[in-house]
């Protein structure tokens, strides 16, 4: 599986490469750290999977959220974000997956695993 990163912290893309390939073999196919060319970088890329924080997306993460969703309907989107209150709203903008930043490794894996291969 081929995944597209964006996270403003250069620690937490290292940590997330890291376990994707080592845990879940997954290849990480792109990397940025805000949505300035979000639409060209993941278009080249053509990444199976985007693991995208919720802060990156601006001061409308709900609308950026919305207008991913419409440009690329297939690809599935897990939001991060280090302040879980804003799970419902990433769910509701069309996220199929949210996880926190506070969760341990293993909540994350769990929920890449149900993203990509379903429940069970």
């Amino acid at each position: 599986m081929r995944v597209f990163v964006i996270d403003d912290q250069a620690q937490v893309r290292g940590a997330l490469r890291k376990l994707l390939k080592h845990r879940l073999n997954m290849q990480v196919v792109g990397e940025a750290v805000d949505t300035h060319n979000l639409w060209i970088e993941v278009e080249a890329a053509r990444p199976d999977l985007l693991l995208l924080d919720w802060s990156v997306l601006g001061s409308r993460p709900v609308e950026m959220l919305t207008v991913l969703r419409d440009r690329y309907p297939q690809l599935p989107v897990i939001i991060m974000s280090a302040q879980p209150e804003v799970r419902r709203a990433a769910l509701v903008a069309g996220a199929d997956a949210f996880i926190s930043k506070a969760d341990p490794p293993e909540q994350l894996l769990a929920t890449l695993k149900h993203v990509c291969h379903g429940p069970g």
